[in-house]
């Protein structure tokens, strides 16, 4: 696959599909900025890519404030040299349907999982049209795709978020910047596990969540890993505006 001299940013890189994506462009020869708010699992995966004989850098940042954002960007051009690749990754999870969703929940949940994505997208394009173009692969969910129940602020944010990937898409195609979105199923993550823990009955919980998809399990991070690795490459050169299911199955029943 091969990106060497690239360099690639990944939001909500601390663990999960971010960090599984920050090492997976680290062994294809990528210098990789990892950003979270959490330091310390931040600071570990960002040595875990170093191990891989890469330049990591992590950066500990809350990408929902805009100054924070432009902060990152400036600071990822300055030690890094350049910014090829950007991975909108970052996002939380809450449960609620329209009646039980507090507007701080609502509020919350489409700062991270939005507002954060625009700001990244809206700092990263001028870093890299100084260097002739790039990459954008934004992580939305089969939840953007169809209706999943009691989690309609989640819903909307990623449903949004592909939105953003097909207005950008069309809007930076003639400057040598494509926008990409991976859409996954549900995946075995920290965030999944945690909301799995907090249901009645947690291993029936899991066990719906495998069974409805006709591939009978759930994702692996490394698996949306590939698919994002495959969009950012340049042998997906003709794809911009994609929406890439990764998820089982669910979203063509």
């Amino acid at each position: 696959m091969g990106f060497e001299g690239k360099v690639a940013v990944v939001t909500g890189a601390a663990k999960g599909i971010g960090k599984a994506a920050a090492l997976a462009f680290g062994r294809e020869g990528a210098a990789v900025a990892l950003v979270d708010f959490d330091e310390p699992r931040g600071s570990s995966a960002a040595l875990e890519v170093e191990a891989a004989g890469c330049q990591a850098l992590f950066i500990a940042a809350n990408i929902t404030s805009e100054e924070a954002v432009r902060k990152m960007v400036d600071q990822v051009v300055e030690r890094l040299g350049r910014l090829d690749i950007l991975v909108n990754n970052a996002a939380i999870y809450r449960q609620g349907d329209i009646l039980s969703t507090s507007t701080d929940d609502w509020r919350a949940i489409l700062e991270t999982n939005l507002d954060a994505a625009y700001f990244c997208i809206k700092y990263a394009v001028p870093a890299m049209l100084r260097k002739g173009g790039g990459v954008i692969v934004n992580i939305a969910s089969e939840a953007g795709l169809v209706g999943i129940k009691g989690q309609v602020a989640y819903n909307v944010s990623k449903g949004a978020l592909i939105a953003l990937t097909r207005s950008c898409s069309v809007d930076l195609a003639g400057r040598g910047i494509r926008v990409n979105c991976v859409c996954p199923g549900t995946t075995d993550t920290p965030l999944v596990r945690e909301a799995v823990a907090r249901a009645r009955d947690p291993a029936a919980a899991r066990r719906h969540l495998e069974e409805v998809r006709p591939l009978n399990r759930l994702g692996t991070v490394e698996e949306i890993a590939a698919a994002i690795l495959f969009l950012a490459g340049d042998q997906a050169g003709y794809a911009t505006g994609a929406v890439l299911s990764v998820d089982g199955g669910y979203t063509a029943q």
